[in-house]
């Protein structure tokens, strides 16, 4: 535990669940929600793809915790932590997709307004695939979201905030119907919504299928 002693924190998954491993981040603190805990002070929030959207949120907490699919170069599923200034600069270095540079664009902007948290902590995982558009996590990657939050438990008891067992009422959170039991339950076969395109309108497509 630190001297660190943070009134608010904001836990953030970031992401797009309709691209695979690409929504590791949302998928994580949904988790969270039902099965953590949280004091007040931390707010659960399901931050998708919405870049500046997202910094009335920073400037309100005093730290952060984000949830993120990241290329770090690893081997796929393995999760590594980022802590303060690695953190932005790691993000401006290894863009993976679209909402990272949004996110690293909030980050910025709050740096500027000197209104960004005093803590930052980024817990990413390597993901197994991208290309799979309705596609839900890969196993190993799915397998990392319980570690995720144990590490995410841990840095809040690092900042003097205990979570326990149980469920947070979290307001800010994907509607039901696509939380991930829902969406890759529900998924239609590749027979009836082809990966690669309807080949009616993408002359190709049927030999790529093939």
């Amino acid at each position: 535990m630190t001297d660190f002693k943070p009134a608010r924190v904001l836990v953030l998954g970031i992401g797009n669940v309709l691209w695979a491993d690409e929504g590791f981040g949302v998928r994580c603190v949904e988790v969270m929600a039902e099965t953590r805990a949280v004091p007040g002070n931390v707010k659960l929030l399901d931050g998708g793809t919405q870049g500046l959207y997202l910094l009335p949120f920073l400037e309100e907490a005093e730290a952060l915790i984000v949830f993120d699919a990241i290329d770090f170069g690893l081997e796929p599923g393995e999760m590594r932590v980022l802590r303060d200034a690695d953190v932005p600069a790691f993000m401006g270095a290894k863009k993976m997709s679209l909402h990272q540079t949004g996110f690293q664009d909030v980050i910025a902007t709050a740096q500027l307004l000197n209104r960004c948290p005093g803590k930052l902590t980024l817990i990413g995982c390597q993901p197994v695939e991208l290309e799979d558009y309705g596609g839900g996590l890969r196993p190993a990657v799915a397998a990392q979201i319980e570690p995720a939050i144990t590490e995410c438990v841990a840095e809040l008891a690092r900042w003097g905030i205990e979570v326990g067992e149980g469920r947070t009422q979290a307001h800010d959170l994907a509607d039901v119907s696509i939380r991930r039991g829902a969406y890759e339950e529900g998924r239609p076969s590749e027979d009836e919504a082809c990966r690669m395109g309807d080949h009616r309108f993408f002359p190709g497509a049927e030999k790529v299928r093939a």
